[in-house]
């Protein structure tokens, strides 16, 4: 059976079972901007789950070592003495929270248009106070071994000093405070819920149930160390013993899909360590036994030859090797000590150096994560709560952090995949996240010295859960902004993006987003897309991506070869991609394009509020002729003009067959000609062929493929537009040029670009 996204979105409030109401100084909650819009945009249906997901099921109130400090002025905590520093600590109190609302479609933060130098500054760390940091943990071993854990509970992620401080943390800390608001208002909502129900969702297996599970057992477990409130606790047994009653009694946690065994392993791990004195003895047995017959047993046969349910334990360099090590890891650290078959301490011989060599390794050298934008944020809390639970129970993290030189590049990634509205969010965007958060970044801004990570992370939505409550570091100041260039390319073969923008703080801005990459070599989660780009402005996402397919559909993730079911499928295909396509026929998953770009190198400065330079200017191309069949030749540019108000798109077309462009839009589109106007959220976005070859003009089509196909059926996608520009074989200069109504322009302040071929676009080549 299909699945169905719109279930995904069950509750019509954006807060989930919250009241979006409150304001932030009742409950510690973001609110969201008031009013909000009409419509619900279907790239959030379809395209971008990544935060709804987490806010539906985890948000009911609101929302790199230090060797490498310096590569960049954006981003270095080294800049600034410590009185400035110490200057700044006070401003951010004296501001509060940063953003003032969260936009009530897209759920991205919403900042003052104003300028305030005393807060808004370099990012940085302030020095120590009683007040403002965290004491040091006392806990240092000499020699730190996987076996030996600290002596006293909780070992993961917050030891017991963590726990000490935190009350005085929060009354200082504007964030801090308001995150525990919020998941205190998470806890009490989850405790009037049955227990999670038993869903089987085929190959997928009941990893939602896992990650629902773990999501309450985190929220359950730190209300009770806040309050000493026996209640949760008792919330808490209800649903572990409920993960018992799970699945088939040879196999309650579907090893078959490892995902699951892990993240129930991982959540049973927490509620061990968490309440450990208040477990009875029996209780203590029954969570032991549990996660060594249906978790850590299996674990332990992933790692013996000829395992049928361990392929992510070789050369997979993804979500699944963080994910299914990192829950092994906690189970393990948890009962160490106390398990008498000596199962966890086995596995603990095994998960780490795994670890380093697979999922530590997810992460290109230029930051990007190799699967997808919204994947990172699976892989990233797996390889995030590895690190600190092997952190604080044994004192190291083994090389976790570090083994990948350039692992701390992709807190910047994470930061330029974001757009005023929403990821660029290509290729699969995975399952429901429930306890996955971006909260990543809280823990590597300190561990790399990059305090903007932090500065970023903590203005979003998904911020408010107990991790953030451990990772964060009060002494984080300054704007994540501040000096932040507008524009950023990632150049690695495997992806090869760029990013562009107008501002990192008015939700209005322009932000192109678009990539080339190959079509192979991301865990099977990508789609048929070099070329593929994404358009916001004026508050909206005009070119949108519909996201994933089925995951149930046959053979969805059986392979990437050239004939494979997956890119039969629509929103897999190159039909479903906002890119050229030939012949009608998909790319060349062996496409090997090369990238050119430049940057005038506009940065933001502490004001939200961006004056551009009339010359400032961003472009990038790609030859791209080798994604493509029945084509001698066949490239792509993007590049910002007239002070970043208007984007010109421009394909050169050299093909044997018949050519269309494609862009998928939530917009009305109205098409005359060479021109179309489109209308969405009130907003209106105008776009027309530059020297227009003979015949080409603007149409449009729904968001289906061209030639059904009812072996391999597509889930619809309702509300979604394709403009089209279609034009037979042949050689052809294609140039679309996109004007977005910015209030206060009128026609005669957009400009019309000279024609210039991409091979000569520098800086300048526009003016």
């Amino acid at each position: 059976m299909a699945a169905s996204y719109n279930a995904l979105h069950h509750n019509p409030s954006p807060y989930g079972t919250g009241d979006p109401q409150y304001t932030e100084s009742q409950s510690g909650f973001i609110t969201p901007n008031s009013p909000p819009k009409k419509r619900t945009s279907n790239w959030i249906k379809f395209g971008i789950p990544a935060l709804i997901i987490i806010i539906i099921a985890a948000v009911v109130g609101g929302v790199v070592g230090s060797r490498k400090s310096n590569e960049s002025s954006s981003t270095s905590g080294s800049k600034g003495s410590d009185a400035a520093a110490s200057s700044a600590a006070s401003a951010k109190l004296a501001a509060g929270r940063f953003a003032v609302s969260t936009d009530s479609q897209f759920m991205v933060p919403v900042y003052p248009s104003t300028t305030n130098t005393a807060a808004f500054t370099t990012p940085t760390f302030a020095p120590s106070s009683a007040k403002n940091s965290w004491p040091e943990d006392t806990f240092k071993p000499s020699s730190p071994n996987v076996l030996t854990t600290r002596p006293d509970r909780p070992r993961l992620i917050a030891p017991a000093y963590k726990w000490q401080a935190l009350p005085n943390l929060i009354q200082n800390d504007p964030y801090l405070k308001g995150w525990n608001d919020t998941i205190f208002g998470n806890a009490t909502a989850y405790f009037g819920l049955p227990p999670v129900v038993y869903h089987m969702d085929g190959d997928s297996g009941i990893l939602d149930n896992a990650r629902e599970i773990k999501m309450r057992i985190k929220a359950f477990a730190y209300v009770y160390r806040m309050t000493n409130d026996t209640k949760w606790v008792d919330r808490c047994w209800a649903e572990v013993q409920n993960a018992f009653t799970f699945g088939p009694a040879t196999d309650k946690w579907n090893t078959m899909h490892f995902l699951d065994t892990a993240e129930f392993s991982a959540a049973l791990g927490i509620a061990y360590d968490w309440l450990y004195d208040l477990w009875t003895a029996d209780q203590k047995t029954q969570i032991r036994g549990a996660l060594i017959q249906w978790g850590l047993q299996p674990g332990l046969s992933v790692f013996t030859p000829g395992a049928s349910f361990g392929w992510w334990k070789t050369n997979i360099t993804g979500n699944w090797n963080c994910v299914c090590n990192g829950g092994l890891t906690l189970a393990s650290l948890a009962i160490l000590g106390d398990d008498t078959t000596g199962v966890a301490s086995q596995l603990l011989g095994f998960t780490v150096d795994n670890a380093k060599q697979n999922c530590a390794n997810a992460v290109v050298d230029d930051g990007t994560w190799a699967e997808t934008a919204n994947y990172w944020y699976f892989g990233t809390t797996g390889h995030a709560e590895m690190s600190s639970a092997l952190l604080t129970a044994t004192g190291s993290h083994y090389g976790l952090l570090d083994v990948n030189a350039n692992f701390f590049r992709t807190g910047q990634y994470h930061m330029y995949a974001y757009g005023p509205t929403s990821l660029f969010n290509y290729g699969d965007h995975g399952p429901n996240k429930f306890s996955t958060t971006a909260n990543a970044m809280f823990l590597y801004s300190k561990s790399y010295n990059q305090p903007s990570f932090s500065l970023f992370q903590r203005e979003q939505v998904d911020a408010a859960e107990p991790w953030s409550m451990f990772w964060y570091d009060p002494t984080v100041t300054g704007a994540f902004w501040d000096n932040a260039a507008l524009d950023h390319f990632f150049d690695n073969s495997l992806d090869q993006w760029a990013s562009m923008r107008s501002s990192w703080t008015d939700g209005n801005a322009l932000f192109v987003a678009i990539k080339a990459g190959r079509n192979q070599g991301h865990q099977t989660h990508n789609d048929l897309d070099v070329g593929d780009f994404v358009l916001d402005a004026l508050g909206t996402r005009w070119a949108g991506e519909l996201g994933s397919g089925d995951y149930l559909s046959a053979n969805y993730f059986t392979s990437d070869a050239q004939d494979a079911d997956r890119w039969q499928y629509y929103r897999k295909m190159t039909e479903g991609q906002n890119t050229m396509l030939v012949g009608g026929g998909n790319q060349n998953v062996l496409a090997l394009p090369s990238v050119k770009h430049d940057s005038s190198g506009t940065a933001q400065g502490s004001s939200t509020v961006m004056n551009i330079p009339g010359d400032s200017t961003a472009f990038w191309t790609t030859d791209m002729s080798s994604a493509y069949f029945n084509s001698s030749s066949m490239k792509r540019g993007v590049r910002l003009l007239n002070a970043r108000r208007q984007v010109l798109l421009q394909d050169e077309i050299n093909a044997q067959a018949g050519v269309q462009w494609r862009m998928h839009t939530n917009a009305t589109v109205v098409t005359d000609g060479t021109t179309a106007t489109l209308t969405l959220d009130g907003q209106t976005m105008k776009v027309s062929i530059l020297n227009a070859p003979s015949g080409a003009g603007f149409t449009t089509s729904d968001a289906v493929r061209l030639v059904p196909n009812p072996t391999h059926p597509d889930q619809p996608n309702p509300g979604v537009t394709v403009l089209i520009i279609d034009l037979p074989a042949g050689t052809y200069n294609l140039q679309v040029l996109f004007n977005p109504q910015w209030p206060g322009m009128t026609d005669s302040d957009f400009v019309t670009p000279p024609s210039v071929a991409l091979d000569s676009w520098s800086l300048t080549s526009h003016n």
